[in-house]
């Protein structure tokens, strides 16, 4: 009876305890006997090798759009070509560390080469990231970046809007 009232109170309220699948017909094209088809489930299975390949091979995919970025930041100091390098240096890194969370789709018998050819991507990114704070002299590569009794390398010439100051 109190569920009588609960329902006479709130229009909104359902009664879960009830069933009336009785009630509705299956909609038109239903067949309840039908079963997956194993050429469904194949090709499922092949959908999901060629989606975790993509996956595997997005870093490597990413090294043509990051060498047109590095060339358009230039080598000058200024903000954005650090925060260009900053970018490409922290995303593979962070992919890096995440790989065995990106690599769970990537199961079975190609899922090691998977991994390890993303790995080898997200390396080859970090490597042109490196590259490129070597082209800007941001990596201490002489001997005077980290001795003070070092001499710095002189400049053999300076250059200044296309003329040459020897």
């Amino acid at each position: 009876m109190s569920a009588k009232q609960n329902s006479k109170k709130f229009k909104w309220a359902l009664d879960f305890n009830v069933s009336k699948n009785a009630d509705i017909p299956s909609p038109l094209g239903y067949n309840p006997s039908a079963l997956v088809n194993q050429s469904e489930v194949v090709r499922d299975q092949r959908l999901v090798i060629k989606k975790s390949w993509d996956l595997a091979l997005g870093p490597l995919k990413n090294i043509p759009m990051n060498l047109f970025i590095m060339y358009m930041s230039g080598n000058s100091i200024s903000i954005f070509p650090i925060m260009m390098v900053g970018m490409m240096l922290i995303r593979p890194i962070k992919a890096i560390f995440t790989t065995q969370v990106t690599s769970k789709m990537a199961e079975g018998a190609q899922g090691t080469g998977q991994r390890i050819v993303y790995f080898l991507g997200n390396l080859a990114n970090v490597a042109l990231a490196l590259y490129k704070c070597h082209s800007m002299g941001l990596l201490p590569t002489h001997a005077s970046d980290w001795l003070a009794f070092v001499q710095p390398q002189t400049r053999l010439e300076y250059y200044g809007g296309g003329i040459s100051f020897v």
